[in-house]
């Protein structure tokens, strides 16, 4: 029973791949076969991810190494930012899974649809529960792999072209994080992701400092093309050719997640905060995470189209995660960490409400959304609290994570970063409040509706109650941010490996 116990982050990422063999070898018209085993492998893993949790909590080390080699092998283990990640994206796995069955409901390959999307997630569960550098790498490559399919899934030109540009972003990433992990390997062997920083990375870094730069360099820009950061970032705009839930699933789950996951364990558990501030790559990144920060912002302002205003929103937005990490000290860390969960409830709702808008009324223009409010009031409702939880409304998650990162910016002296953080949010307020004045305040818009359009009122309930499961839970992260259960508290217990007590 024990041995059973410590397997349970192998477990956890078998569920998804199982789910994905099964949904492959069904055909498209087994659609009841096919949602019966979607929800089945969503539900398991969501429960594998409460046992793994229960575990840690409970003073369990939940760790699985297999030798691959004499010097490296393959490690998996629950550490409380693994589970904070892979929390994640089962939760949002399951609703997602709801919605997308709703919304590809009569398209066709939706067995080829699904069976990716389970091994997308499997991927980004093997990135979370990764505990090297060499297991990290081979489920970042197969996350890539995974969502080409998916971000192509259409099949007409445009799809074509996002899904060539997507794959050359990425693979080119994921080439240049293999260089640095291979080098950082020949410098100190394999080690596994250590809280504070692995020591052997210190001691190397401190006899060979500009080797240690380069390799962190790397390693950074590779994580830095999925993260979005600038100028890495021009796939995930055209990326949003795709249907709704990939989009929904590159944003706030998978793609853009595992890029600024990977910048925390590259900075936080392998060379350290204090090394990588020694070498003068925190600072850099800082400034990249600032400039993406307001260039996504602006760019956002002047898109026309819902989903692409929400794209380099997420370029914007996700850059919260990895300045939490470049500013250094404790308070910024927790915002940042705190915003991988925030950040997806309420990027996952906007495009939630995006796609119900597409498939309900033929929107897909901002100009178009005039009066949607009282045709569509839950979804626009929905819509409403993400954007001003992305704008940093109290009590929603965003006003905390932008909170944390103001006080771990006074903690640390770097004012200049207040800036930043007052700019982002008028620009923010800026592109999100003409939108929700458009839907609640303006006539009606008649124009680029559906023909088949019924008159009936809202999306169907498979579309339109993942929005409001996700805008509500981005409303209790920020109202209950105090509770013990919140991603907030669990993003200072994460923090409390990283630094020790005289340093918080």
């Amino acid at each position: 029973m024990i041995w059973l116990i410590e397997q349970l982050p192998l477990l956890t990422i078998l569920a998804s791949l199982l789910t994905a063999v099964i949904i492959f070898m069904l055909r498209d018209r087994r659609r009841r076969a096919r949602t019966f085993w979607n929800l089945f492998g969503a539900v398991t893993k969501l429960v594998l991810v409460v046992f793994m949790l229960y575990a840690v909590i409970s003073g369990v080390e939940l760790e699985v190494v297999w030798p691959v080699l004499p010097d490296l092998s393959f490690r998996l283990a629950a550490d409380p930012l693994a589970l904070l990640f892979v929390m994640l994206s089962a939760s949002l796995w399951l609703v997602t899974t709801i919605y997308a069955i709703g919304y590809l409901e009569g398209s066709g390959q939706r067995a080829r649809f699904f069976g990716f999307f389970s091994l997308c997630v499997a991927a980004t569960t093997g990135i979370a529960l990764a505990n090297n550098l060499f297991t990290f790498f081979i489920f970042y490559e197969a996350l890539t792999l995974a969502t080409y399919p998916l971000v192509v899934h259409r099949g007409h030109p445009a799809a074509l072209q996002a899904g060539r540009i997507y794959l050359t972003y990425t693979l080119g990433g994921g080439a240049l994080l293999l260089v640095g992990a291979v080098m950082l390997h020949t410098a100190v062997g394999d080690q596994p992701f250590t809280p504070g920083g692995v020591e052997a990375v210190a001691l190397w870094a401190a006899d060979s400092p500009l080797m240690a730069t380069l390799v962190i360099g790397l390693m950074l820009a590779g994580v830095g093309v999925k993260a979005a950061l600038v100028p890495l970032h021009s796939w995930l705009p055209i990326a949003m050719v795709a249907p709704a839930p990939v989009s929904a699933l590159l944003h706030a789950v998978a793609v853009v997640k595992a890029g600024a996951f990977g910048v925390v364990r590259i900075v936080q558990d392998i060379y350290g905060a204090e090394i990588a501030f020694e070498l003068g790559v925190t600072p850099v990144l800082a400034v990249l995470a600032a400039i993406t920060i307001i260039y996504g912002s602006l760019r956002a302002l002047a898109q026309t189209d819902i989903k692409r205003r929400l794209a380099f929103s997420t370029v914007s937005q996700v850059s919260y995660i990895t300045l939490g990490v470049a500013v250094g000290g404790p308070l910024a860390l927790i915002g940042g960490v705190a915003h991988l969960v925030h950040q997806g409830l309420m990027k996952i709702t906007l495009f939630f409400c995006a796609g119900n808008y597409s498939e309900t009324l033929g929107i897909s223009r901002i100009d178009q959304l005039n009066g949607v409010g009282w045709r569509m009031p839950w979804t626009s409702v929905a819509f409403t609290v993400g954007a001003l939880g992305m704008i940093g409304l109290p009590p929603l998650a965003g006003f905390i994570s932008k909170w944390y990162l103001g006080l771990g910016a006074l903690q640390q002296g770097s004012y200049w970063i207040l800036a930043v953080l007052v700019l982002s949010t008028l620009l923010n307020a800026a592109y999100f409040l003409p939108v929700i004045r458009r839907i609640w305040l303006l006539p009606a818009a008649s124009i680029g509706l559906k023909k088949h359009d019924s008159g009936k009122l809202e999306s169907h309930a498979w579309l339109l109650y993942p929005a409001l499961i996700t805008a509500f839970a981005a409303l209790l992260a920020g109202a209950f941010a105090a509770s013990q259960w919140s991603p907030l508290s669990w993003a200072e217990r994460i923090v409390e490996q990283e630094y020790p007590l005289d340093e918080r």
